[in-house]
């Protein structure tokens, strides 16, 4: 449990970590840019939170997704939830989940084609 302690009292780690606690599931790319960070610096942290099972990784085609780790004790999934409750509001973190938030709805416009979005007239 120190261990765990000790992942959770770096920012760019607890950053990462906030972000993937709210919205389930990110890709690496997701986190490097929301947190405008080097995709290298994200990537070293994501292998710590990893080494000491915080999260667990998942390869989809060429982009490595980073989710909560399913082991995780109630206590440390509480612990994780009442610490991004309390950071949620503060800078940086309320800027990560605004800037998220605008790169997730941006992604999907830009995934869907345009004649989908596009209303269409119902013919009476």
């Amino acid at each position: 449990m120190n261990d765990f302690f000790k992942v959770l009292a770096d920012e760019t780690r607890l950053r990462c970590l906030a972000l993937i606690a709210s919205y389930d599931e990110l890709c690496v790319c997701e986190l490097n840019i929301t947190l405008a960070l080097p995709q290298s610096k994200i990537s070293r942290h994501l292998a710590i939170m990893k080494l000491n099972q915080l999260v667990r990784q998942r390869r989809q085609g060429q982009w490595m997704y980073y989710a909560l780790h399913p082991d995780l004790t109630t206590v440390q999934r509480e612990i994780i939830k009442l610490t991004v409750q309390a950071v949620q509001t503060q800078s940086p973190f309320k800027e990560d989940h605004e800037r998220y938030s605008c790169l997730r709805s941006n992604c999907l416009e830009n995934l869907i084609p345009s004649k989908i979005l596009a209303p269409t007239r119902l013919a009476w």
